[in-house]
């Protein structure tokens, strides 16, 4: 049944012996592409950014969303002549931006200013 060949194996042995080598190179070839995977950084980084991006759209629409109801909760609540009030307000200070920021500079200048020396008076 099982033919010898000149070095004594059987027929069979070898057919297992070539299943085994081709098994064995398949293992090979997909541990290869493996390692060439993970040794692409360019792709593993691009992947990486590829996620993070995703991750911070969704997380950019989950804000827009809250900010909205946040928004229209606000504006339920609000009474009417204080809406009007603060819309007077807001249209004021985009005719007047210079002199809006300007306040603001002087303001945030002489905080710092006052705590400086109050910082002095400290170390006496």
């Amino acid at each position: 049944m099982n033919h010898r060949t000149q070095d004594g194996r059987t027929a069979n042995d070898l057919g297992e012996l070539r299943e085994q080598a081709e098994h064995t190179r398949d293992e090979l070839g997909r541990t290869v592409e493996a390692l060439a995977a993970k040794a692409d950084v360019k792709a593993q980084a691009e992947e990486k950014v590829a996620a993070a991006r995703e991750k911070a759209a969704v997380a950019a629409g989950q804000v827009k969303e809250k900010a909205a109801a946040a928004t229209d909760l606000v504006k339920e609540k609000t009474p009417d002549p204080v809406l009007e009030k603060a819309e007077v307000v807001a249209q004021k200070a985009k005719a007047n931006r210079t002199p809006l920021v300007a306040a603001t500079a002087a303001l945030a200048g002489f905080l710092l200013v006052r705590r400086i020396v109050r910082g002095r008076r400290g170390r006496r």
